[in-house]
C-alpha cells in the first residue's frame, strides 16, 4: 500500500498552513483523493507540493510552476521539462542579474545623495556644530 499524507502533516513538513496547500489544490497543482470529507494526499501530491515550494522560493509564478510540472505529464522521459526547467531558470537568472545592477545603480545614487545632503548640512551649521553622525560621508575639500 503506497503512503499516504494528511493536510496537516504536510503543511507541518512543508511549513506553510493548510490553508496554503487548500490554495494549490484549487489551483490545480495538487490533486488529493477524498476519503468522505477527508483529503488524502499521495506521494505524487507530496512531490509536486516539494516543487511548488521549491519554484516559489526561486521567484518563479504558480502559471511557470504549473507549466514546468505540467509537462512531465505530458513526456514522461523529462527532455521536455528539463528543456523547459533550463529555459526558466535562464530567464529568472537574467532577471536577478538585472536586479542586481539596478540595486547597485539604485545604492551608489543613494550613497552619493547621502554626501551630497551631508556635506550641505556641513556647510550650513558650520564644523563646530555639526550634527553628522557619520563624519566619514564628507567629501574630501
Amino acid at each position: 500500500m503506497a503512503r499516504t499524507y494528511g493536510i496537516a502533516e504536510l503543511a507541518e513538513e512543508f511549513g506553510i498552513t493548510t490553508r496554503t496547500i487548500r490554495f494549490y489544490e484549487d489551483q490545480g497543482l495538487i490533486t488529493p483523493c477524498r476519503e468522505g470529507k477527508r483529503r488524502v494526499y499521495r506521494s505524487r501530491d507530496r512531490v509536486r507540493l516539494k516543487l511548488i515550494m521549491r519554484g516559489k522560493r526561486l521567484g518563479f509564478s504558480l502559471d511557470e510552476i504549473r507549466e514546468m510540472i505540467d509537462i512531465y505529464d505530458v513526456d514522461r522521459s523529462e527532455v521536455s521539462q528539463l528543456r523547459l526547467v533550463l529555459n526558466k531558470i535562464a530567464e529568472r537568472r537574467q532577471a536577478l542579474l538585472q536586479q542586481q545592477t539596478d540595486i547597485a545603480t539604485m545604492l551608489a545614487e543613494l550613497q552619493d545623495l547621502q554626501n551630497r545632503c551631508a556635506w550641505l548640512l556641513h556647510e550650513k551649521k558650520g564644523p563646530e556644530t555639526q550634527a553628522i553622525s557619520d563624519p566619514s560621508v564628507l567629501p574630501a575639500r
